[in-house]
């Protein structure tokens, strides 16, 4: 029988197309964004990332390093919420390591909360720390590809507004909007050879996801829920930005990519 909280043995995929390509990740300082970082920096590429938080960026770094990877992560303390210094800090960063070519939309908070206490205020906060910076980083890297005539641009969505629950709703309202930045976007830049996907995480178990929101009758309704019996996991998730960031993917673009075990 499947332990439902073992992560699996598993051998992934390398991408030469990968070595030495610029990536940009958002909220990179753990969960899916770390995942991502260290997987892009394993695959020989030059990545870059935005967060907030000083420590945990600090250790992505140094795991990296210490896995011996090709470039060594860069990254810079910006709050995405401000879209000055979010696309000052992106410009900084390309005149270091080059023009991005890859840029994964993941920063988000999930932070719960219900219909009825919600005020304008927070309606604002949930958009701008779930979806505005998502099209304001798109904005700055854009460019560069359409001048490149290649990039790949991975939006990091939800699930959650699949899911019919009130627990979440300024959450999952803001991530339902990524699907229209996508759509709108690749239709833009696709005659420039720039994709834009959107990738949608179901119940992925991130530090942050096990110490805020588990508990066991929870964990066993996603379980009853999925077709597969068990955890997901960041560095499982992480494989599809991967793909898609990669010559591998360049044939995909205006898609959304459900990675939840078979939840919906």
């Amino acid at each position: 029988m499947i332990d439902p909280t073992a992560a699996p043995e598993a051998e992934y995929a390398s991408y030469p197309s990968l070595v030495d390509r610029t990536c940009l990740v958002t909220g990179g300082a753990d969960g899916i964004g770390a995942a991502a970082v260290e997987a892009f920096a394993m695959q020989g590429a030059a990545v870059a990332f935005l967060d907030l938080q000083e420590t945990k960026a600090a250790e992505v770094v140094a795991r990296c390093a210490a896995a011996g990877a090709r470039h060594t992560p860069v990254y810079r303390i910006v709050d995405l919420r401000d879209i000055e210094a979010t696309q000052a800090a992106i410009a900084d960063m390309a005149a270091d390591l080059g023009d991005f070519t890859v840029l994964v939309n993941n920063a988000a908070n999930d932070d719960r909360h219900t219909w009825d206490e919600m005020t304008p205020a927070y309606w604002d906060d949930r958009l701008n720390v779930n979806l505005r910076h998502q099209f304001f980083a798109i904005q700055a890297v854009a460019p560069a590809m359409i001048a490149a005539e290649h990039g790949s641009i991975i939006n990091v969505g939800s699930s959650s507004y699949m899911m019919q629950e009130d627990f979440f709703p300024g959450y999952a309202i803001a991530k339902s909007g990524v699907e229209g930045i996508t759509r709108t976007m690749a239709r833009t830049f696709g005659p420039h050879g720039v994709q834009v996907n959107t990738v949608l995480p179901g119940w992925v178990a991130t530090e942050r996801q096990l110490e805020k929101w588990w508990s066991p009758e929870g964990e066993e309704g996603t379980l009853n829920d999925q077709a597969i019996k068990r955890r997901i996991y960041a560095k499982e998730f992480v494989q599809m930005i991967l793909f898609l960031a990669a010559d591998d993917g360049a044939a995909c673009t205006a898609q959304q990519f459900l990675i939840d075990g078979g939840r919906f």
